[in-house]
């Protein structure tokens, strides 16, 4: 018993934690943990596929040939001058990193029930890895990007990079944020609700058509003046129209509506944070 008392604990798990702990050194010493984590997710997007890897590219080239189709030549969506495939490939590849974040935590709990019912780990590693695996898709979709910019570039289109591409590491910032949070929060209903995942799923989508991932900010201010508020106002929003002006040269810029774009972000990863550590201590009961 008295070689029991002197022993010193690396880590102690208490039933009773605040709202406002993250466990932060915890989640360094499991970060093995997250690494594989981010590394299971990763590879099995493409295993047991034929094309593998080249999914990261011939989705969202799939995605953008629809759209100019449907939205460039029948609807007469006009893209400014910049060319349709590269104007609908910036919007696609930063919505799809939101969405897949988005969606997939939502559903944390229900996914990983049988694993986080059994072991004890930081839960805030499985929403982080979920984030940051997605990152890596991001970043093989923004090669794709960065090439097809050289391409019309070379063709002579007006391709203009400027400044604000030092904006770029805060954008993907705002974007893995916010839809961390949002996916902590409906995580959180998603264990007692499983209605709610059906609606993530086919809501998300939708969504995408109050962003300006398929027409530029001017033109829905210009043809829906009374609404294009609920557009302009949407932290993705922001997000694609810095994103195309940094890197095409054309878009809409405005240092309030980003400062606003950062606090709103910042509240929902805090609120989603806060709620996602309340449940976790008693997700097992509900699951």
């Amino acid at each position: 018993m008295n070689q029991l008392a002197e022993e010193n604990w690396d880590i102690e798990i208490t039933p009773k934690n605040s709202l406002f702990d993250l466990k932060l050194r915890d989640m360094w010493h499991y970060r093995d943990l997250l690494i594989l984590l981010v590394r299971r997710d990763f590879v099995a997007f493409y295993k047991q596929t034929i094309l593998g890897p080249l999914w990261f590219f011939l989705q969202p080239l799939a995605t953008i040939l629809l759209y100019n189709f449907v939205f460039f030549n029948i609807a007469k969506i006009s893209t400014g001058s910049i060319p349709p495939p590269i104007f609908y490939l910036a919007g696609t590849i930063i919505w799809n990193y939101f969405s897949d974040c988005l969606i997939k935590t939502s559903t944390v709990f229900k996914d990983n029930a049988s694993m986080l019912g059994k072991v004890y780990f930081p839960r805030l590693i499985m929403p982080l890895s979920i984030v940051l695996s997605n990152l890596i898709r991001f970043g093989v979709q923004l090669i794709l990007f960065l090439l097809m910019m050289g391409y019309y570039s070379a063709k002579g289109f007006p391709i203009h990079p400027n400044f604000y591409l030092l904006l770029f590491p805060l954008l993907i910032l705002l974007i893995a944020a916010l839809g961390l949070g949002l996916g902590m929060m409906i995580s959180a209903v998603t264990t007692k609700y499983r209605d709610l995942s059906f609606v993530i799923s086919f809501g998300v989508p939708l969504l995408m058509y109050t962003t300006t991932v398929i027409y530029p900010l001017s033109t829905a201010q210009a043809k829906y003046p009374k609404y294009s508020w609920l557009i302009q106002y949407n932290p993705i929003t922001v997000v694609i129209e810095t994103f195309r002006k940094g890197f095409l040269g054309e878009g809409s810029f405005d240092w309030g509506l980003l400062g606003i774009a950062c606090c709103g972000t910042l509240i929902v990863l805090i609120i989603g944070t806060i709620i996602f550590n309340r449940v976790e201590k008693s997700f097992v009961d509900t699951v």
